[in-house]
């Protein structure tokens, strides 16, 4: 049976859940089609303001590809170009351009596929016994150019090559030394602290939140601002959550803001 994307929303929060759960939540093509539409949809939601990724259980984030595919869909240079750069990198790039906050709830193995969407997520946390790591060294294929960009981002060179030159599973304490996730909690507190950081984005100001992602993003790419972009970081000047948040400071209150 292939697999699906799940989608839930709850006021401002989006939930998409990788569901494969015969596979340990393996990332199958219409999974990966599925995924891209799913964020393709939210980040054109003015309602959404905090995106949630999970596995389907508590055993896996995903563990990978869907391997028993790729004798068919990666069968040519032609099969596998269209299938990692149409398919999954379109919808990695999809998670990593999503304007607003993106949270990985991680529970058991996320590997290879998964942890490629867990990397292009703001925010990863773990359980326990969560485990981490790309071993396609051992399957005989190498990871795709497109594909790599997040993790690239998110850990550097160093951390990147070491899991694929070693292909060896990294426990969620390893991972959280080296980079690749947020925070660590019991495996029975990864839900819960999931949807606290969620409450914690929605009570910020929704065009700050969008902001802060924006300008990030853009430092990243190593490039001077331009007098216009330096202008432009002042927008929150002309908002009225600005003037909402300054006076619930003054009033001590608590803002409600509206993101506009």
């Amino acid at each position: 049976m292939p697999g699906e994307i799940l989608f839930s929303q709850d006021g401002g929060v989006a939930t998409l859940t990788l569901s494969n759960p015969d596979k340990l939540n393996a990332v199958d093509a219409g999974m990966w089609r599925g995924l891209h539409a799913r964020m393709t949809t939210v980040n054109a939601d003015p309602d959404v303001r905090c995106v949630i990724l999970r596995g389907a259980g508590d055993k896996a984030f995903a563990a990978g590809g869907d391997i028993e595919e790729f004798i068919t869909v990666r069968a040519t240079v032609d099969d596998a170009l269209h299938y990692h750069e149409e398919l999954v990198a379109a919808a990695l790039d999809a998670v990593r351009a999503c304007p607003v906050p993106t949270v990985a709830m991680i529970r058991g193995a996320c590997v290879g596929g998964g942890l490629e969407i867990a990397g292009c997520c703001d925010i990863r946390i773990a359980g326990e016994s969560s485990r981490f790591g790309a071993p396609i060294n051992k399957l005989g294929f190498s990871m795709y150019p497109g594909e790599m960009a997040g993790l690239l981002e998110l850990v550097g060179p160093a951390v990147l090559l070491e899991i694929l030159l070693e292909g060896r599973i990294l426990g969620a304490r390893e991972a959280l030394s080296k980079g690749l996730l947020t925070r660590v909690v019991d495996d029975e507190e990864v839900e819960k602290e999931a949807l606290a950081t969620a409450e914690r984005i929605l009570k910020g100001a929704p065009l700050v939140a969008r902001w802060h992602k924006q300008w990030v993003h853009r430092l990243m790419q190593g490039q001077p601002l331009s007098d216009t972009e330096k202008r432009a970081a002042f927008d929150f000047l002309a908002t009225d959550d600005y003037q909402e948040g300054l006076a619930a400071f003054l009033a001590k209150r608590t803002p409600v803001f509206k993101g506009r």
